[in-house]
């Protein structure tokens, strides 16, 4: 089943959940998330950002769609790190439901400007949009960017921003980064921060970097009013640390259908994994009873 992010995130703060937002860029990874959520009957987020919408191409676009809108799961197809008024646009001409304009290096007025830009032309075709405010760091092992140091959200401009924008979700900074974190850094998030952000602003909340953060931290973070947890470099690395391991093997062989399986299954670990933390496991069912429709059901 395919909503937009307003049909998702709804379900989400009502019943004080989070759902996971999982990037892909090919048929394995995608296999790996809608395999994994159909399993634990949870909601699910496929993120695309636009270097991995480059690599994949837009015809695996439609395969992607295919495949959710018959899952009996509900998804999202959600544009993660929109850069461009034209990747945007891209997102939308494709079919995905969700974008993300990431205007979060701007200056906080041009951030503003261009984040509405974005939401009166997607809010025209029934396409929600997620804005972002504050930096997030980076490892520099991701595609997804960042700065070297963090600046933290501040509360009363998230107000301001979520006012002068429109926007139906609020991406927030308060103190992760893209990537895995380098052996022995442990990081810390400042919920104070979150708090005081979950005050002033009505709409759902949703924590980049998620991948490497300590279980207890995200829980806590879920808890105060994240309602939506990107993850890419937790579970694409258990997927390929399986696949060079099996490649080390003697006599393994090129097959994909050799190879692949058990990198899946791996990644499926990690996932149900942070569908627990999420607590979104079983949370599939509440989108069915509430009888929630199809994206765009009235222009089928």
């Amino acid at each position: 089943m395919l909503l937009d992010m307003n049909q998702m995130l709804q379900l989400a703060r009502e019943h004080h959940f989070a759902v996971g937002a999982y990037n892909v860029s090919e048929s394995n990874l995608f296999r790996t998330v809608v395999e994994a959520a159909e399993a634990n009957d949870s909601p699910a987020i496929i993120a695309v950002h636009p270097t991995e919408l480059d690599y994949c191409k837009d015809d695996f676009v439609r395969y992607m769609i295919a495949r959710i809108t018959n899952s009996p799961a509900p998804f999202v197809l959600h544009m993660d790190h929109g850069d461009s008024i034209t990747s945007i646009m891209r997102a939308v001409h494709d079919g995905f439901s969700s974008v993300m304009i990431d205007g979060s290096l701007l200056p906080f007025e041009e951030n503003v400007e261009k984040t509405a830009e974005v939401v009166r032309y997607c809010h025209m075709v029934n396409v929600s949009v997620e804005g972002e405010l504050g930096t997030i760091g980076q490892t520099g092992e991701t595609i997804e960017g960042g700065m070297t140091e963090v600046k933290y959200t501040d509360p009363q401009d998230a107000k301001v921003f979520v006012e002068r924008t429109g926007v139906d979700t609020l991406a927030v900074a308060i103190g992760t980064c893209h990537g895995l974190y380098p052996k022995g850094v442990v990081p810390k998030l400042r919920m104070d921060v979150l708090e005081g952000i979950q005050r002033m602003v009505d709409v759902p909340l949703v924590l980049h970097g998620g991948s490497g953060n300590p279980d207890e931290e995200v829980t806590e973070a879920v808890r105060i009013g994240i309602q939506k947890v990107n993850i890419s470099s937790d579970y694409k690395s258990a997927f390929f640390v399986k696949a060079r391991e099996i490649l080390a093997r003697p006599n393994s062989g090129w097959d994909p259908n050799n190879l692949f399986p058990e990198c899946i299954e791996a990644g499926k670990r990690v996932i149900a994994h942070k569908m627990r933390l999420f607590d979104s496991v079983g949370k599939a069912a509440l989108y069915r009873e509430a009888g929630i429709r199809q994206w765009r059901w009235d222009l089928e």
